[in-house]
């Protein structure tokens, strides 16, 4: 099967969504470090869209984050504050996932909802430009 630009546009939109729902369940279990790895997955998939849409090239996780910040934030289409919030969700899922007894709390987590929720719909205005 062939996909078009705007089917995996769309794709990585549904998946950032679905994500973030994930992040939600996690959250309503008190399952921390999980939460933070599908909040910067929600993130990152939404990111990888509007970099596909404006066809710039990114093909690792850091790549995706300069590249975000190269042509979004650096250009003042977005806000340095999404910036400084995904560069820190990257850094949190990389701790929770791969340090031995590194365990998120509540209070780390829970305030990054709001915040992640805010990044999407600001990523989503950009998608529609």
């Amino acid at each position: 099967m062939s996909y078009n630009k705007n089917d995996i546009i769309n794709h990585r939109i549904e998946k950032s969504d679905r994500t973030f729902l994930e992040a939600k369940s996690l959250k309503s279990s008190q399952f921390w470090n999980g939460a933070v790895n599908r909040l910067y997955y929600s993130c990152f998939h939404i990111v990888s869209a509007l970099l596909l849409k404006d066809d710039i090239n990114a093909s690792t996780h850091n790549g995706v984050r300069t590249q975000f910040f190269k042509f979004y934030i650096k250009t003042e289409k977005m806000d340095r504050r999404f910036s400084v919030l995904y560069s820190d969700l990257m850094n949190k899922r990389q701790e929770g996932d791969y340090d031995d007894f590194h365990e998120f709390g509540q209070d780390d987590v829970e305030p990054l909802f709001e915040e992640v929720e805010d990044f999407i719909s600001e990523v989503k205005k950009e998608l529609i430009q």
